[in-house]
């Protein structure tokens, strides 16, 4: 179990990664080694996840998020693929807990009677500023 926040807590089983070859840094290690991951986190069948978090999870990976709701993160900043696979998880994990926060609802409020007057009285002054351009009536 990997302990993510204080209520949330993921199964091993449930990341999955791949490693492939790295565009990044690494010199001739690029060619010969595959040090970048691919790590896979299934958001709608996950067990762990409670269904507000993983709704809000999926709102927040946006193009990450595959039609099957298969959360894809790669990884390949680091030259080694431990790195890379430590850089993956915690970018998953920092993806939770902005998920876990559960927003504030917005409370409507009304305009107070001084913004409305104050409103008003800006209108009324556009207004002259507009009337007083019409044609001029010299007798």
């Amino acid at each position: 179990m990997i302990r993510v926040t204080d209520h949330i807590s993921l199964d091993d089983d449930e990341l999955q990664e791949s490693f492939v070859r790295s565009s990044g840094p690494g010199g001739q290690n690029v060619n010969k080694l595959s040090t970048a991951v691919q790590l896979r986190f299934d958001v709608r069948r996950s067990r762990s996840l409670p269904n507000d978090v993983a709704i809000r999870l999926m709102r927040i990976a946006g193009s990450r998020l595959t039609k099957d709701g298969v959360l894809v993160i790669t990884a390949q900043s680091h030259r080694t693929q431990e790195r890379n696979r430590e850089d993956a998880r915690e970018r998953l994990f920092a993806m939770i807990r902005e998920a876990a926060v559960k927003p504030i609802p917005r409370r409507a409020t009304k305009p107070t009677q001084a913004s409305r007057l104050k409103r008003v009285e800006g209108k009324k002054i556009r207004s002259n500023i507009k009337k007083m351009r019409g044609k001029s009536f010299d007798d």
